[in-house]
């Protein structure tokens, strides 16, 4: 029995879908329909149903998936066995946050490049939500964002947490001392997209503080929320690690004010059988933000236990 027909097979299952495993597998839906049809043949039981939704396990199909998953990992077994656990190869669908791309995810790529050379690495960037649902439906193998993803099938690791700082454009008419947060709080706050994790967090802390109704703008990219803050629109939360070039070169400056409680980032990805690829990387990806919390200023980007 071919492993490369049980591989299709057993992404088939994960995606419900024939397209969406061509995509993964990097070949055609033909290829795929037909490795599914072989198996059928070999095994003389139909594995899928197929309707307009999509494809669905038999319940002969949902019988097969346990064992092909179990000779996926015994396949995987050997070849650590053999030492060619390296030997990695596909494509790695990975979802990240803004926060992400900004700090040390073109490290990480170039690890996966060099340690991983013979895999392709496919990039969304979205917000925490849109990426959890992704990985969740089996479109994304691992994502890097701010919440723990609860399900049957996926693993968390915290990376690490971003502090954040009130900044604001120097010499600008919001570069002033400030009586309090509540006046501070008059000023347009400007933080992260609508619902994610910062601004959640941000609307508590100043709930906490007494102040009900201040005037948040939500944006979900780091690039224009800097942008707006240096051109004087309103005073950012964020992550100094972000504008470390801006607040060196004096375009931003911190606020001496308590910010509201920074973030943390999560590596969240999906385990089974034929997936020790996603593993192997957040290890990698581990090293990589060691790394990078190195590089920094102290305080400003911090591992977890630190």
């Amino acid at each position: 029995m071919n492993i490369r027909f049980l591989q299709t097979f057993v992404w088939v299952a994960r995606l419900g879908s024939f397209r969406l495993t061509a995509e993964k597998l990097s070949t055609t839906q033909a290829a795929v329909s037909s490795r599914i049809s072989v198996l059928e043949s070999e095994l003389g039981v139909q594995l899928f149903q197929r309707d307009p939704r999509g494809v669905s396990l038999t319940r002969e199909g949902q019988k097969v998936l346990g064992y092909a998953e179990q000779m996926l990992a015994t396949q995987q077994r050997l070849l650590q066995a053999l030492g060619q656990t390296d030997s990695f190869s596909g494509r790695l669908r990975i979802g990240v946050m803004d926060t992400v791309i900004h700090s040390w995810l073109s490290e990480l790529i170039s690890a996966v490049s060099r340690d991983y050379p013979q895999v392709e690495v496919e990039l969304t960037a979205d917000t925490a939500l849109n990426l959890n649902e992704q990985l969740l439906k089996g479109h994304l193998d691992l994502v890097f964002q701010t919440d723990l993803v609860r399900a049957d099938g996926v693993r968390n690791v915290q990376l690490a947490s971003y502090p954040l700082y009130w900044v604001v454009a120097k010499g600008s008419l919001l570069d002033r001392d400030y009586e309090s947060l509540a006046d501070l709080c008059r000023e347009r706050l400007l933080t992260f997209s609508r619902l994610s994790r910062p601004h959640q967090d941000m609307l508590n802390f100043l709930h906490q503080q007494g102040i009900a109704a201040p005037k948040v703008s939500c944006i979900n990219s780091v690039a224009a929320i800097i942008k707006l803050v240096t051109d004087g629109f309103g005073v950012g939360a964020l992550p100094p690690v972000l504008v470390g070039r801006e607040l060196t070169s004096g375009a931003l400056v911190a606020l001496p004010m308590q910010a509201p409680p920074g973030f943390a980032v999560f590596a969240s990805w999906r385990v089974g059988a034929g997936l020790e690829l996603n593993e192997a990387v957040v290890h990698l990806c581990q090293q990589v933000v060691a790394d990078y919390q190195r590089s920094v200023m102290s305080g400003q980007f911090v591992l977890p236990g630190n």
